[in-house]
């Protein structure tokens, strides 16, 4: 008799068992339009693909392309200032929106300048004594005011939020006009001297580039010993653009020289763990990546290559050419101020062309911006986060939903998957845990129905018109 019960209960056991195996995966959906956000749709029922049933896209589970290392945005000096407008309750909400790992954004990399860029609230560098090679008087004690706390405060809510850097300008007595900028204009006080794309604005004897080396060296040892680990230099933000702001172009051989005679041997002696990364390319010059890569000394050192802007017409060459390196979009681009809808629609079409093409990560520009989104040359320009200084309303724009409808689900180390057909508004991953997440865009002004074949399965969806949406496949 006991065998019996026995043989009974391990046949209940078994018959749960492939029961269990035999549910179709849940498909949860969030959608937002311009009018109705984050919204958690019901969730969808899975069904099992007849062939010849007609689908919107596929999604190969089993054709992984390259690493997704993370999402983030750029702490500019301009965001602190308005965020510290806050009473602590409003501004910690906001915080957490964007980097809390259980909510909102999650984002795990962000970016940082050296010293000042077009959106610090004065030009500065961390050593402005003149004739100071030795390096003497370095100092980040203005960052202790807006750059170091917003830094901290971010990895508060996560400690392990990674963080890279890139000077807009070496210190001005480094370079051949002795001003942050590269031209002239109204606004800048520079009258002579402009610098011109494919020159090069540092100084290039001996001494001056031994000093910057060590500039950028000492930067990292001072943020490490402000509890804030830098784990990546890109060289120099946009080295091709002489700007009216804080910017220095360079020849690609004398970057290349910079960084194979100067830098990396400096970052070899005083901080290894640092990675170096030919960055931030905005030219779609495949040539001007291979004059610094193609220097074996920089072949085996330099990490990565951040393109941004231009940039995106040397990805799938670059990605191709050196499928060793990382790459980064580091700075989305930044609109005019609107804020709205079409710019989101935009950024879209950005995000889904730099990750299906080799990209492993995707800075957004300004996390948070006030009212007039100024910087400080009077550009006015997009940001995640506005917030208006007489009323103190904060205003989460639709660039923040959208990128929360990938860094929210996307986890670090997931892999971004094949789809058919590559021209569908859409970009397919599956996380380390197995779940396979789907982002698609819905462009058009009316609903479609949409179906998606993910192995022997399908799912289909009424997307509302005009409207982003993230599936994750348990």
């Amino acid at each position: 008799m006991i065998d019996k019960i026995l043989f009974i209960s391990l046949l209940f056991i078994a018959s749960g068992a492939m029961a269990d195996a035999q549910k179709k995966p849940a498909v949860q959906w969030v959608s937002s339009t311009d009018s109705h956000r984050w919204v958690k749709q019901k969730d969808i029922e899975v069904k099992d693909y007849y062939n010849g049933e007609a689908i919107s896209v596929e999604v190969f589970p089993d054709r992984q392309k390259q690493v997704i290392d993370g999402f983030g945005g750029c702490f500019n000096e301009k965001g602190w200032e308005v965020l510290s407008l806050l009473n602590k309750t409003m501004k910690d909400s906001i915080l957490s929106e964007l980097f809390d790992r259980s909510k909102g954004c999650r984002f795990n990399i962000c970016r940082m300048p050296v010293g000042a860029n077009d959106y610090a609230l004065k030009w500065y560098s961390l050593n402005d004594r003149e004739g100071d090679y030795a390096m003497e008087n370095f100092s980040v004690d203005h960052d202790r005011h807006y750059l170091i706390p917003y830094i901290l405060a971010a990895q508060a809510y996560n400690p392990g939020l990674k963080i890279w850097a890139s000077p807009w300008s070496p210190p001005a007595w480094l370079k051949t006009n002795n001003h942050y900028a590269c031209k002239k204009s109204k606004s800048n006080g520079l009258t002579c001297c402009n610098g011109k794309e494919g020159q090069t604005l540092m100084k290039t004897d001996k001494r001056s580039l031994q000093a910057y080396a060590l500039y950028l060296s000492k930067f990292i040892t001072a943020y490490k010993n402000e509890g804030i680990d830098i784990y990546a230099l890109h060289v120099q933000n946009e080295y091709n653009s002489c700007q009216v702001f804080p910017s220095c172009v360079w020849k690609s051989s004398d970057l290349a020289g910079f960084i194979a005679k100067y830098l990396e041997p400096r970052f070899r002696s005083d901080n290894p763990g640092t990675e170096i990364w030919l960055g931030t390319v905005e030219r779609p010059y495949i040539e001007n990546i291979d004059t610094v890569m193609t220097r074996p000394e920089i072949r085996d050192y330099v990490k990565g290559i951040g393109l941004q802007w231009g940039g995106k017409g040397a990805l799938i060459e670059t990605h191709s050419k050196y499928p060793q390196l990382k790459i980064m979009q580091t700075e989305s681009e930044c609109g005019n101020g609107s804020n709205d809808w079409k710019a989101a629609r935009n950024t879209f079409g950005l995000m889904k062309f730099y990750l299906s093409y080799g990209a492993g990560s995707y800075m957004y520009w300004n996390m948070v911006l006030d009212e007039t989104g100024k910087s400080s040359w009077g550009w006015v320009q997009n940001s995640l986060i506005t917030i208006d200084r007489k009323t103190k309303e904060v205003t989460f724009n639709p660039e923040f939903y959208l990128m929360k409808h990938f860094s929210h689900f996307i986890d670090s180390k997931a892999n971004v998957l094949e789809i058919s057909p590559a021209k569908e508004d859409v970009v397919a991953f599956m996380n380390p845990g197995g779940e396979i997440i789907i982002v698609v865009a819905n462009h058009d002004k009316k609903e479609k129905d949409y179906s998606v074949k993910f192995g022997n399965k399908k799912f289909t969806a009424r997307l509302e018109g005009r409207s982003f949406n993230t599936f994750v496949i348990q």
